[in-house]
Parts: C-alpha cells; structure tokens; sequence
C-alpha cells in the first residue's frame, strides 16, 4: 500500500500469546454485544476515492489513506499498486485474519502464516476488444504456507473452517449485488 504521506506504517511484534488473548478477547466481546443487540452484527463500511494524476485514485476509508494507480501500460504513473493488485492483497489479508481467528478458536497452533495469490485477467474485455471474456479475474490462485506443530489434517480443518467463514473469500466465490448511482457533480 502507497500511503499519500509516502511513510508507511509500521506493525508493532506481538507474540502469539498476546494475539492469542486479542482474538479471544474480541471474539467474546463481539458474542457478548451480538448476544445482547443481534442487529450490532451488521456493518457497513464506508470509504471514498477521487481521481488524481492520468488514472490513480487517492483512497480513505477511515483514518487510513492510500493511493491506487495502475502501470504506465494501462495509462497510470505506477506510483501504487494496482486495483486488481489490491484486490489480491485484501484477499490475503483477510485470509490471514480469519486463519489466525480460527486457529485460535479450534485450538491449532500456527507459528507463521504467509499467502501468495495470483489472478489471471484477460485485458481485451478491459479495452472493448470483445466481451466473450470477463472483466475481471477468470481464476484466482492461492498459496498459503502455515509452520507449525499440527499435523497436515488439522490444517486441512482449519482450512475449510477459514473456507467457510473469509468475507473477501466470500466476495470472489459468490455475487454481491452492487448498487450503483452516478450524478453530475
């Protein structure tokens, strides 16, 4: 991610037993205030972009701000990564959360977790060539390296755990209508 201030923000360690105790803890919070009120379980996020430079966005969603851009071949500066380049990385990311959620939930112990993604796009929908192809990716590839103790199995069940429950791996496999609305400014 190419933030606009150009400095990128730092993680800070956290050993596997305080993430351990963080999921755990917003895990229980998150029942607790589902229990209590049902509709706090549905969210809405919200973020913005506007145009900047031949075809880069300049994203906020939050407190968070970050550019997007394509290379020079599809017109861009190549000063950020790239929407479908980002789409992967929320893939990733979202994986990486919801295996670390589920590890500690089922009680599997995962010491690194790292995801390779490739997504293989056909252009020619892109540039009016033709529309016999999509437009977006037509296979995506995921490769999720986990070290640990556990055997291959009970990784197998964490996987298929994490399978059922990514939302952005939910976002790939599944349709999300989207509503669109377009005004003159």
């Amino acid at each position: 991610m190419t933030l606009l201030t150009n400095d990128l923000a730092t993680v800070p360690n956290v050993s596997a037993t305080e993430r351990a105790d963080r999921l755990a803890a917003a895990g229980a919070s998150w029942s607790e205030r589902i229990a209590s009120a049902p509709s706090s379980a549905a969210l809405t996020y919200r973020v913005s972009g506007s145009g900047e430079g031949s075809v880069a966005s300049a994203i906020t969603a939050g407190k968070h701000r970050f550019l997007v851009d394509e290379p020079a071949a599809l017109a861009g500066d190549d000063v950020a990564a790239s929407p479908v380049e980002f789409a992967l990385g929320a893939l990733i990311s979202c994986q990486i959360v919801v295996y670390r959620l589920y590890a500690s939930a089922l009680g599997i112990q995962v010491d690194d977790i790292s995801v390779e993604a490739e997504g293989d796009l056909d252009v020619r929908n892109l540039f009016g060539i033709t529309d016999e192809v999509r437009a977006g990716f037509s296979t995506i590839r995921l490769n999720i390296s986990i070290s640990g103790p556990e055997t291959e199995d009970r990784y197998q069940e964490l996987r298929a755990a994490v399978d059922a429950h990514c939302p952005v791996l939910d976002l790939f496999q599944n349709p999300t209508p989207v509503e669109i609305t377009v005004s003159k400014g």
